[in-house]
């Protein structure tokens, strides 16, 4: 089975919502998590999804897995204290629900809603050539690398530079092995999957997904998202 863990803990404090954590801030009338959760719900080659949530907000999101017949949900879970926690708790809640042995999860930002289902389909593809996938984004300016004391210590070739983004995915008892070992060594904040999977010793592959696969965090992103959103709509952007 392909399946989708789409994980939207955290509260967002970078965003400066009045009301609501950002994931469910309204574009068009429809939280963001839900245009992200789409774009696996109608994915052929998706059969399940797990949806990791902000305690206080499951009973709402459960509202917008019937409202909007998001019926490949197969459970949503609270988050974690940290991004790392938040993961593990809904790649627990799918070898639960669906197994691990066998299938591949794909781990999804539930802010990032402008991927593609050619990405998705890239990414189911790449795990079952190579055995993981992070999808990346070709670098466009030059990428530095500094030392502690903020000197550039390295100017990666942009040619071979590319940005991490997500889905990040992976067979789901590989990743779940190496979480369930991270965390008995007492390392529960790793940045995100490709990073907890490198520090372990497992290769990495890469997806090249569209240039517009930003993670929403700041109003920035809210209104930059909301603009591609209408340009696409419109049928201004192929």
């Amino acid at each position: 089975m392909n399946l989708a863990v789409i994980f939207a803990g955290g509260v967002g404090s970078r965003m400066n919502a009045k009301d609501r954590p950002k994931q469910f801030l309204l574009v068009h009338g429809k939280p963001i998590i839900v245009h992200t959760i789409e774009l696996f719900q109608y994915h052929e080659q998706i059969d399940g999804i797990i949806v990791v949530c902000v305690a206080d907000w499951i009973d709402y999101m459960e509202d917008m897995k019937y409202r909007y017949r998001l019926d490949k949900i197969g459970k949503i879970v609270p988050g974690g204290e940290t991004g790392q926690m938040s993961i593990y708790n809904g790649l627990c809640a799918a070898e639960e629900v669906y197994g691990a042995k066998g299938n591949i999860v794909l781990i999804h930002d539930g802010v990032r809603p402008l991927i593609n289902a050619e990405t998705i389909t890239d990414n189911i593809a790449c795990v079952k050539a190579h055995g993981s996938a992070v999808t990346c984004t070709v670098a466009k300016e030059t990428v530095v690398l500094v030392d502690e004391t903020g000197k550039v210590d390295e100017v990666p070739s942009r040619e071979m530079s590319r940005l991490a983004r997500a889905p990040q995915s992976f067979w789901l008892d590989e990743i779940l092995e190496v979480d369930r070992r991270a965390i008995s060594e007492g390392k529960t904040n790793m940045i995100d999957s490709c990073t907890m999977m490198r520090h372990y010793g497992h290769d990495l592959h890469v997806v090249i997904g569209p240039p517009e696969n930003i993670k929403i965090t700041t109003p920035d992103d809210f209104y930059t998202f909301r603009a591609l959103y209408d340009a696409r709509e419109n049928s201004q952007l192929v």
